[in-house]
């Protein structure tokens, strides 16, 4: 093992999440390491967000171009091959020169190997080739390692070979026939990428619907087109088992109620574990594979100088939201690192990730997208909010009956009946994605009704939506 070395802050994680918090650190003037045992810009850019936006644009624009006057008639399929040479290259092809370039642009220093919690402030890293390395962090060390996918307790899925998010958004080829079990964000955008590249899909799920964690009507909708695109959904299913010969071949579903479906692969898309198994843990007093708990300031619970930032704290488990916290979490060890007061009072100051509470904003790339930011409706109630909810038809707006013929969706609006501001914000429809910022400053901001009503919506847009809203609630 080399001499121990010293750094004001070591990162344990090198994706979107540790990159933001060195950016951060730096910028404070700290000296900062960062290590990483796989790809340097972690899941999001290889196998996640990046992969799967390329797969799912061209689906997207495909389906809009058949739904507009003039155009519908001259559009072909899509060509599956050209797609997935896209993916593989927004994908960096699975390299990651270009992110350690930046790394070493910002002045931090990249350990590659397996990071380890070795006691208080301590990281032992076993590098490639038998290196290894021990870090001592003067300030703190951040826990940024993510999250993985976790296979549910089926019956021979052991063996079977069976896709996870990765596989699926790394495919070199596209099935003939795709199961998806789950109805989540994972399920439904990977049952809409693959059922425009050509695969007969069928979704298994749980749950009474799609997309659970928003309001009903939107997996409603998700769910009548990717049935009118031919998919197959079953609701209030549960797998029992699964059959694979030698995890090759066919791969047999067997359901709650009996029936078998055949597909050519399966992915698995029911949910995620904190990658904090295998990290240490236990020398630090927490426990191995657990989720990490943390004030507003990302800072670990009991730990004065450990930070867990990004999926591991389980707040709100989307890389933007990382980003966010790490920029947060940079900030708060900054400050204590310089000894200067935090403003831990300032509820929306520079030190509190308060937006994981009340204004996480979401958009799921289906065929139609949905998007949303802050509080469901039930979400509201149960926390005990005085509310009315106020929806609005988005085909009746001038701006979407341009987008595309046959527009459907939908817009809904929480509006807080006490403090007369917006708790919360769901849209669903084409092109609804680039919507949603602007509910996100509506939400964040807690701007008032009375001043919303003076944001003037550009006609003829799908923006004059928040005009509509706004009427409908005024009466």
């Amino acid at each position: 093992m080399t001499e121990p070395v010293e750094y004001d802050v070591v990162v344990v994680g090198a994706g979107p999440v540790g990159e933001n918090l060195a950016d951060r650190a730096r910028a404070a003037g700290l000296s900062t390491a960062v290590v990483e045992s796989e790809l340097v810009g972690g899941e999001c850019s290889y196998w996640a967000c990046m992969p799967s936006k390329a797969l799912l644009r061209p689906a997207i624009a495909h389906a809009d171009a058949r739904r507009t006057t003039g155009l519908s008639q001259s559009v072909q399929g899509l060509d599956a091959e050209a797609v997935l040479a896209g993916r593989d290259g927004h994908a960096s092809h699975w390299k990651d020169d270009g992110q350690v370039g930046w790394l070493d642009s910002i002045g931090a220093r990249l350990y590659r190997g397996q990071g380890r919690l070795h006691g208080p402030k301590k990281v032992i890293v076993d590098g490639p080739e038998g290196e290894h390395h021990s870090l001592t962090a003067r300030h703190a060390v951040a826990v940024c390692t993510g999250s993985r996918a976790v296979l549910p307790d089926i019956p021979g899925l052991v063996g079977a070979k069976a896709w996870t998010s990765r596989e699926a958004t790394s495919s070199p080829r596209v099935p003939g026939r795709l199961a998806v079990v789950g109805g989540g964000v994972v399920g439904v955008e990977m049952a809409t990428a693959y059922q425009a590249l050509g695969s007969q899909v069928t979704l298994v799920v749980r749950g009474g619907g799609l997309l659970p964690r928003m309001e009903p009507f939107v997996g409603e909708h998700v769910a009548k087109s990717l049935a009118e695109g031919g998919g197959q959904i079953r609701l209030n299913t549960s797998v029992t088992s699964v059959e694979r010969s030698n995890g090759a071949g066919p791969v047999t579903l067997v359901l709650d109620d009996g029936e078998r479906i055949e597909a050519d692969e399966v992915l698995i898309a029911t949910g995620r574990a904190p990658r904090t198994d295998d990290i240490g843990l236990e020398t630090v007093g927490l426990e191995p594979g657990s989720w990490l708990s943390v004030d507003d300031s990302c800072r670990v619970e009991g730990i004065d100088w450990l930070y867990a930032v990004g999926d591991v704290n389980h707040r709100a488990l989307l890389t933007h939201q990382g980003k966010y916290q790490a920029r947060i979490a940079g900030a708060a060890i900054g400050a204590r690192a310089q000894r200067v007061p935090l403003l831990e009072s300032d509820r929306w100051g520079a030190h509190a990730a308060t937006a994981d509470h009340a204004a996480v904003p979401q958009v799921v790339f289906t065929d139609p997208e949905a998007a949303a930011v802050g509080l469901s409706l039930a979400e509201a109630e149960a926390a005990g909010h005085r509310v009315r909810a106020v929806d609005y038809d988005l085909s009746s707006v001038a701006g979407a009956s341009l987008y595309c013929d046959g527009y459907r969706g939908r817009a809904r609006m929480v509006v807080d009946l006490d403090q007369e501001i917006l708790l919360g914000v769901t849209f669903v429809g084409p092109g609804v994605g680039e919507l949603l910022h602007s509910a996100t400053v509506a939400v964040a901001g807690e701007v008032p009704i009375d001043r919303l009503w003076h944001a003037v919506p550009s006609y003829p847009t799908i923006s004059e939506v928040w005009l509509r809203l706004l009427e409908s609630y005024r009466g």
